[in-house]
């Protein structure tokens, strides 16, 4: 097999060449047993002697020496990932090769700390495979996940490269709480916390995933129900998602790969301002309403004291400096291969990505290494190492107006960009955007060792013990400098610097058992324990007043002033999981786990998670045989409870003390947080009923999932009175749900045999998110647009709801809900949410001989999004220093006019744009769905014979578009946006954001 039996695809099924046993005069039979596609040694490959339990495994190099009881000659043959087959044991040695399957309900999936037959398979669990994913230009492997997983919604908080990323699966369970998903790389636990702290308005700066090199990608396994997360206990209520990176193999000869490809970006959509004309119309048409004298209007001539006619202005394009054609690059070199004893993967890369809006970028220098060695037939060590060093160059956006975007975005479009003596022109609070383009000096560099040794020891056939002992050693140092010709650096330049340390380091044992009993019944069983340890450290220093811009260093610094903070946290869990099967008819999972944490008071540190999942093949029941109409079909449910402690303090428990609060040059110390000794995990239950099939010959491959989680217990801030000195304290208050459904098909629509190959696998889910229980509503999010309470959904808007404009006078209309005949807070009601209704993707390939093209769709449906582009931007003139959105052209101007933009005001007591309503109202709310043409690509590979006369094993050529196409109703620039992801409970909010680039690439790879 080309892949790894590890993450074989679906299990499979034994395919004998024309082959012998041999049984000598002692009634031993021998052999070896190869891949058939490449005639590799299949070590761990199970010879049984049928109707007996004797049996032997292959060693190394796939050799095997059995000795057979009295008048038995049939063996059974299988191996995970292979045909199993019955063959009878006469004649002389000879060589067995073994075909893969690759039907997709037979596939060997990884579960949690373990492998399984997906036909026994009673979790839902999602894979996909490294091959659809190498190509794709993104900086972390969670953004490939878009559009190929049901149920796990994935969405980019931005287009700035190597960003944050926002992914759910089956929903949010936690108001305070992290709601990420764990992540695992090949055994090793992933640190996702942003580490960047530099102040860019409220967006996520970082994505920690982006360390991981796409390219060292086998496959990825996302462990969605409970009986697939409950293994992990603590780690697995939001989810687990497992990647498992690329590995030698035994007896295949050294392969070198390289792979390359550069693409140009571009935003596929612009903001559409008002010209300089039309912007000085629209101001003086502000002015009369607001009771201007028509003589006085601020666009006059300049003869007569005005700013010039409206014809008169300029335009200014702004826009144009900042949003560029940005470029990627990405080279990557691996060699692979392996002997009997020794198998190896060794990997370098070098991705740079460029954003499409100016000075951002990110660098990525990478190197893996995995070994597997077999030390004995017994003892096998090995190791996963992946060292990354990466560069940003930072800038903010959103909320802040010495952003780039917003400095180019927001000022009118007829004021200049530079005064007349040459030095840049400044308006309100507004940065100049050039000049945040050429003096930006923000620079995040982190390194980082995700490192796993193991040691794993064979006792006997069934019995296997490993350990390991993991790191993932995270560090960012950040160097700022503010020269004095942007805002941030008047009067005399500031600086600032961070280092920022995340360690987790982790000792796991798993003491494994795994045997067939005869024909019909197997059993594996597994017990372990994890010690866990997490160090989050940072150090900050700041410098003002500096002596000229070209001293940069905080050294030189007039004013010098630093502080440092450190916490730990531990974990120590026990864990155990059996799965019985018989036949591969009838099969259960028993899992249970136990967790404590140093997070909590001393009597509350343990929590349990147990899980049971069944599973029924009906295909193999008699009465679905006789319809000849299923090759599978099988029934699957689970239950089982999780828990969560990240995203609370590591001290969330205890009550704290702080220094600093000094008195007359004396040291002293103020409280800091109320204690809470039975503070305890938050609990999520959840049940699962599933439903595989495969039918046409197993062409067709359906998937349904059905899933109910109720989460208790949230560690949430629940307010206290006053008089106790604090606002809050972390409490277990509080429940969610979520329940919603998955449906995955796959169509292979053309027989195996054929020489054109396509198939096409359509996903789509839905969730249904509500808050069941909440001490008191919590606003959250600029102006408190979001509002949690009782029954609603987490992310819903909280706003006043327009409901027109009236074509008499032109003024809002809003919807008096309390029926006081006043417009107040007391009208603000929940108007939509962030979450959508459906979301999913599709994805087809279609191969002929060397040529293979494909496509991923991806869409959502029916979520909303806060356009504070146009609040800010549609604003009446209420907005000094600030232009307009051509949006501000279809305002009301007389009576009869129908449009749900008022007439230009600023008097407050009309509410059209300022008043009450300045805390916004749902006029600004639109639809955000969209279907996204996420990846378009054409590749050749070159025939073997031809790449051979070039000394290549392989050669292929691609080229690939992506975000080529987005059909939305949305008016912003792009439907998948959130500015404030760095704010919790809120979603969806375009403020200024960077847009997801249009990609354009070309690609190639080289096998030698």
């Amino acid at each position: 097999m080309k892949s790894s039996t590890l993450l074989a695809v679906p299990a499979v099924v034994a395919g004998l060449a024309p082959a012998s046993f041999a049984q000598t005069a002692a009634s031993t039979v021998t052999g070896t047993i190869v891949d058939a596609t490449d005639r590799s040694p299949l070590p761990g490959v199970t010879v049984v002697v049928k109707g007996t339990t004797v049996g032997a495994s292959t060693g190394p190099d796939g050799s095997f020496s059995l000795t057979l009881p009295p008048g038995s000659t049939t063996l059974t043959i299988s191996a995970v990932g292979y045909e199993s087959q019955t063959v009878a044991a006469t004649g002389g040695p000879i060589n067995v090769a073994l075909k893969a399957d690759v039907k997709q309900l037979s596939e060997v999936v990884v579960t949690g700390y373990s492998e399984q037959n997906r036909k026994t398979l009673t979790s839902a669990i999602s894979s996909v495979k490294g091959d659809a994913l190498k190509d794709i230009p993104a900086a972390s492997p969670d953004q490939l996940l878009q559009g190929k997983a049901p149920g796990v919604q994935v969405s980019a908080n931005s287009g700035v490269p190597g960003g944050g990323v926002f992914i759910r699966i089956r929903g949010s369970n936690s108001v305070n709480a992290s709601n990420d998903p764990l992540y695992v790389v090949d055994g090793v636990f992933i640190n996702n916390t942003n580490l960047i702290a530099t102040g860019l308005g409220n967006q996520v700066s970082s994505n920690p995933l982006a360390d991981i090199n796409p390219q060292d990608i086998e496959s990825i396994e996302i462990l969605k129900d409970a009986n697939a997360t409950a293994i992990y206990g603590s780690r697995g209520a939001n989810g687990v998602v497992l990647i498992t990176t690329k590995r030698g193999k035994a007896g295949d000869k050294t392969r070198i790969t390289f792979n390359t490809y550069h693409g140009w970006s571009k935003a596929p959509k612009q903001y559409e301002l008002v010209s300089g004309p039309e912007l000085a119309q629209l101001e003086n048409e502000r002015f009369l309403n607001d009771g201007g004298n028509p003589t006085q209007l601020p666009y006059r001539s300049v003869a007569s004291g005005g700013r010039g006619l409206p014809e008169e202005q300029q335009t200014y394009d702004r826009l144009s400096d900042v949003f560029r054609t940005a470029q990627t690059q990405s080279y990557e070199l691996s060699a692979a291969g392996g002997s009997a004893k020794t198998q190896f993967y060794v990997g370098g890369g070098y991705f740079r990505q460029e954003s499409i809006a100016r000075p951002t970028n990110f660098d990525r220098f990478s190197l893996r290494v995995n070994l597997d060695n077999s030390v004995t037939d017994r003892l096998r060590i090995g190791t996963s190492t992946a060292l990354t060093r990466t560069h940003r160059n930072v800038s903010s956006n959103d909320n802040n107006p010495v952003g780039v975007i917003n400095s180019a975005l927001f000022p009118r479009t007829n004021l200049p960009i530079y005064n007349p003596d040459g030095t840049y022109a400044k308006y309100g609070s507004f940065d100049n955007h050039q000049a945040l383009i050429d003096n930006l000096n923000n620079d995040a560099v982190g390194s980082r060792v995700i490192s796993n040794v193991y040691g794993q020891y064979q006792f006997g056939k069934h019995l296997t013990l490993r350990s390991s002992w993991s790191i993932d050693f995270n560090d960012m140092y950040e160097n700022n400098f503010n020269n004095t010709l942007i805002l941030a650096g008047q009067p005399r330049g500031t600086a600032t610097s961070f280092l920022s340390r995340d360690i987790t380091l982790l000792n796991e044992q798993t003491l494994n058992y795994s045997v067939d009993f005869g024909e019909n019944h197997s059993l594996q069983a597994l017990v372990g324990n994890t010690i866990q340890k997490n160090t989050f450290q940072r150090t900050s220093l700041s410098g003002q007043q500096f002596p000229s811009n070209d001293l940069t260093s905080i050294a030189s610094a007039a004013t010098q002033t630093g502080s440092s903070s450190r916490s730990q946290a531990g974990l120590l869990s026990f864990f155990g999981k059996a799965t019985y099967s018989f036949k591969q008819r009838y099969t259960a999972d028993v899992s249970l786990r136990a967790d404590a944490s140093s997070r909590f008071g001393a009597d509350n540190r343990w929590g349990y998670f147990p899980a049971v999942g069944l599973g029924w093949r009906l295909s193999e029941e008699e009465f679905i045989k006789n319809l000849n109409a299923f090759q599978e079909l099988k029934l699957r449910g689970s239950v089982g409870k999780t828990g969560n402690q990240a995203g609370i303090s590591d001290f969330a428990a205890r009550g704290l003390v702080q220094g600093g609060a000094n008195y007359l040059d004396l040291p002293g110390t103020t409280p800091l947080q109320l204690a809470n000794p039975n503070l305890s995990w938050e609990s999520t239950r959840q049940w699962n009923v599933g439903l595989d099939a495969a039918v046409l010959q197993s062409r067709l491959l359906l998937e349904l999932n059905y899933y109910d989680k109720y989460t208790s217990g949230l560690l949430l801030n629940v307010p206290v009175p006053r008089k106790t000195g604090f606002a809050s304290v972390v409490e277990n208050y509080g429940a969610v749900s979520n329940k919603g459904f998955e449906v995955q098909l796959t169509a292979n629509w053309l027989p195996a045999a054929s020489a054109v190959q396509w198939s096409t696998t359509f996903n789509v889910a839905r969730n249904v998110n509500r808050i069941e229980k909440l001490a008191a509503p919590i606003t959250s999010g600029s102006r408190d647009i979001f509002r949690l309470e009782e029954g609603a959904p987490l992310y819903s808007f909280w706003l006043y709801h327009q409901t027109g404009v009236n074509p008499e006078t032109g003024d809002a209309q809003y919807q008096d809900v309390n029926g006081d005949g006043q417009l107040s807070v007391a009208d603000r009601k929940l108007v939509g949410n962030a979450w959508p209704d459906y979301f999913g993707g599709v994805t087809n390939s279609v191969t002929y001989k060397g040529l293979d093209f494909g496509f991923t769709l991806n869409f959502e449906q029916g979520a909303k999004i806060m356009n504070m582009n146009r609040f800010f931007l549609v604003h009446g003139g209420t907005q000094s220093n600030i232009g307009y959105l051509r949006e501000q052209l279809d305002r009301w101007q007389q009576p009869g006019d129908q449009t749900d933009i008022p007439r230009l005001t600023t008097n407050p007591a009309s509410n059209n744009y300022g008043g009450v309503v300045q805390n916004l109202s749902d006029r600004y709310l639109e639809d955000g769905s969209f279907l996204r043409l996420r990846t378009l690509s054409l590749g050749y590979t070159v025939p073997k014979e031809v790449a051979t006369k070039a000394h290549l094993n392989s050669l292929r050529f691609y080229v690939q578009a992506a975000n080529l196409l987005t059909i939305t109703p949305y008016s912003g620039i792009d439907p998948e946006v959130n500015s404030q992801s760095g704010v919790a409970n809120t979603k969806n909010i375009d403020w200024a954001t960077v847009p997801q680039p249009r990609t354009f690439q070309v690609g190639l790879t080289v096998g030698l």
